[in-house]
């Protein structure tokens, strides 16, 4: 019979390995979209994706989700918002009117300390605008790498028979769209989905048609809808996190039109890499600056 000591040690092993799988179970949360009631919706593979802290709400989510920062080799703090800085680094998981509060109270230079282990370092007062600026590149680089594998369609009569058929999975216009044009192929959307009558619709792009113009290679780009699921969902992830952290992420959402998802939470039913880009190994410091 073991002693009592050994069954002590025993028990002392479980608690342990059930403490850590309870530990590994809060930090991997299966990713979800939703569906147009709200619901969660659980990834087509089944996959998990690991959380991160974010330094100012103190509140957990998809790493996917959150904007990492990196500190440079002289000290500067720089957004990474592909998540490929070497080293150490600091995740936000809040608008740029919260950041920017917390910057000017001080808030975010002590958050930014615990979270670097008191390196040295500085913090622009730009901020704010460099990780929009970073996540605007993320979201139009998106959108070109889909362009040129085939999965964007431009044109207004391309757009509008292709949604009409069901085809058309995400839906943009430009921030300067004529509103009859748009509201044309918002219907047409509808229309290929079975959902007259409701307000599904396209996303109102924070850019104008010259920027889209320039991210696709071509002219004159007013409205782009992208005919492949997953390349959706990519496009529409980057565009989700784009637009929470100005503060539009309360307009209308991004959908998977063949299924109503929403494509404002984690994509990684798509196929994504754990960093949520697959842009061929570009240069780990791009965003960066470093």
């Amino acid at each position: 019979m073991a002693s009592n000591d050994t069954l002590s040690g025993v028990t002392a092993r479980s608690r342990s390995s059930r403490g850590k799988s309870r530990d590994a179970s809060r930090k991997q949360r299966v990713s979800t979209s939703l569906d147009t009631n709200g619901e969660a919706v659980p990834p087509e593979n089944g996959a998990h994706t690991p959380e991160r802290k974010c330094i100012l709400s103190g509140r957990h989510d998809a790493r996917d989700d959150l904007i990492r920062l990196a500190i440079s080799p002289d000290g500067l703090v720089l957004p990474d918002v592909r998540a490929k800085a070497p080293g150490r680094g600091a995740w936000l998981g809040v608008d740029r009117a919260t950041l920017d509060s917390a910057q000017a109270k001080g808030k975010l230079k002590g958050a930014l300390a615990r979270a670097f282990k008191g390196k040295p370092l500085s913090i622009p007062d730009d901020l704010g605008q460099k990780i929009e600026t970073a996540l605007e590149r993320a979201f139009l680089d998106r959108l070109g790498l889909e362009s040129r594998a085939g999965f964007a369609l431009v044109g207004s009569d391309r757009i509008q028979e292709a949604a009409r058929k069901g085809r058309v999975h995400l839906l943009m216009h430009a921030a300067d769209a004529g509103e009859d044009g748009s509201r044309k192929l918002d219907q047409a959307l509808r229309v290929g989905n079975d959902a007259e009558g409701t307000d599904m619709r396209g996303v109102a792009l924070p850019v104008p048609r010259t920027i889209l113009a320039m991210a696709l290679g071509r002219e004159n780009v007013v409205h782009v809808a992208l005919v492949d699921r997953a390349a959706a969902r990519r496009v529409g992830h980057a565009l989700a996190r784009w637009r929470g952290f100005i503060g539009r992420d309360g307009e209308a959402e991004p959908r998977d039109s063949s299924r109503g998802l929403s494509a404002s939470t984690a994509m990684n039913d798509a196929g994504l890499p754990a960093d949520g880009d697959d842009d061929g190994g570009r240069a780990a410091m791009d965003d960066v600056g470093i």
